[in-house]
């Protein structure tokens, strides 16, 4: 409800004008090309000397038909390119190991069944191996004997596994997808360059974290802190100018794919393409569930900060001012403005909260994708299948959205190859379009 002429309070002004916004851009990029510096391969004065290649090929022989004991005592041959045969016998505890000198290229390694103990026999008629050995490489060679004992996985048997992972990934799109929802609601842009959001904030954490030292926390704030500035620094430079001149969502959008261009190859640049991680939390144990999935403590963690933060933000937007202010935009914003409500004030505080979960997201991200520029490229789609999904412009949408497209990627795989598991979330974006293009919850009129 508006209030009289000496009611409102005075708020602290978020608007800031081009100079402050080509400041923080100028700090921003100054971070980057410290990146650049610190991430660039070192140099080869280290590899001075040649070294002799030694092509190693080893393996342990156990039988099956006793418990796993090993089988001592037999011959294995290896055989280069040039018909030279190297040889060694398997010790008690049916290990061996042969190096093959020269350049590598073609070896072929054969088990000598004459001298295999009696009554032990090879599980395939087949006891010759041809392996194509690299320069220097050592490779493990295996040779099965007894009979199969593996206890096969079957497919509903890794049912519970893929709900658990699917629901993981789930969690860690949801934050960033509610970034998306939120300022496709206030603006109606659909924006092309949230993925690249989400790659900055994987960066800045390797950046703290394994180029400056600090702790793998402290480092993931600080990449939030400066995700949200990035994004009240794009609000403040770019979109804000172009929404007051009038720019049309179709012209926005394409300046958006721009932009997602511009981003990921400067991401490309400083980190010379290359696939980084993180200095703590890499591998951590695991933990069986009564044979159902296997959890780590890391695991544990991400999902519980996505919850809190994604429950913190969802109640703040669904019973604070702003969140009130923010839907009032999102219905109408010349009546927003007219009832007294800084519309300018609200969109950057959208920006600045989807930017910094949007970075959130990327923190997470590094675990399971690794590091690298092509962050942004990889999910784009399935945040937008998400949102879709959930309800253009719904925050509950865009996280039930992002947890369904989570399970059902993992699930796929099921039934498809793990390389096109995304293609089943694609399928479902054009399915929803088709079918339900509001969505799942089907308000399109306001955002919550």
């Amino acid at each position: 409800m508006p209030h009289g002429p000496a009611s409102p309070r005075p708020a602290p002004d978020l608007r800031a004008g081009p100079r402050a916004a080509a400041l923080l851009l100028t700090l921003v990029s100054g971070v980057l090309l410290a990146l650049l510096s610190v991430t660039a391969p070192a140099s080869a004065s280290g590899s001075g000397g040649e070294e002799e290649n030694s092509n190693t090929v080893s393996g342990t022989l156990t039988n099956t038909a006793t418990d796993g004991s090993p089988v001592a005592g037999v011959e294995m041959i290896a055989r280069n390119a040039a018909g030279e045969e190297f040889t060694d016998t398997t010790a008690d505890d049916g290990s061996w190991s042969i190096e093959v000198p020269g350049e590598g290229g073609m070896v072929e390694i054969e088990l000598n069944v004459d001298t295999l103990p009696e009554g032990v026999e090879l599980r395939q008629e087949d006891n010759v191996r041809d392996l194509n050995l690299l320069p220097g490489q050592s490779l493990p060679v295996l040779f099965a004997i007894g009979p199969d004992d593996r206890d096969v996985e079957t497919a509903w048997d890794r049912v519970p596994g893929l709900v658990y992972s699917g629901l993981l990934f789930g969690l860690v799109l949801a934050p960033a997808a509610l970034g998306l929802s939120m300022v496709f609601g206030t603006t109606g842009l659909t924006n092309f360059a949230h993925g690249e959001l989400v790659t900055f904030g994987a960066l800045i954490t390797y950046l703290s974290n394994s180029v400056l030292g600090m702790p793998f926390v402290l480092s993931a704030v600080v990449a939030v802190v400066v995700g949200m500035a990035f994004g009240w620094a794009q609000d403040a430079g770019l979109w804000r100018p172009l929404r007051r001149r009038g720019t049309g969502l179709i012209a926005m959008m394409i300046v958006s794919i721009g932009l997602q261009f511009f981003l990921r190859n400067m991401y490309q640049y400083f980190t010379q393409g290359r696939l980084l991680n993180y200095d703590e939390y890499l591998t951590p144990a695991g933990r069986d569930v009564g044979g159902f999935f296997v959890f780590t403590s890391r695991d544990l963690i991400i999902a519980v900060t996505s919850i809190v933060v994604l429950a913190a933000v969802l109640l703040a937007l669904s019973y604070s001012r702003l969140g009130r202010a923010t839907r009032a935009v999102s219905d109408n914003p010349a009546l927003a403005s007219a009832t007294g409500i800084d519309v300018d004030r609200v969109i950057s505080v959208v920006w600045i909260l989807g930017s910094g979960l949007a970075a959130l997201a990327g923190v997470f991200l590094g675990f399971q994708l690794g590091v690298t520029f092509q962050i942004g490229q990889l999910i784009l789609l399935l945040l937008f299948a998400a949102v879709t999904l959930g309800g253009l412009g719904s925050i509950w949408g865009a996280v039930i959205g992002a947890l369904l497209i989570g399970i059902l990627i993992d699930v796929s795989t099921l039934v498809v190859p793990a390389d096109l598991k995304n293609a089943g979330a694609l399928l479902l974006l054009i399915v929803i379009l088709l079918v339900r293009p509001q969505g799942l919850l089907g308000r399109r009129e306001r955002v919550g």
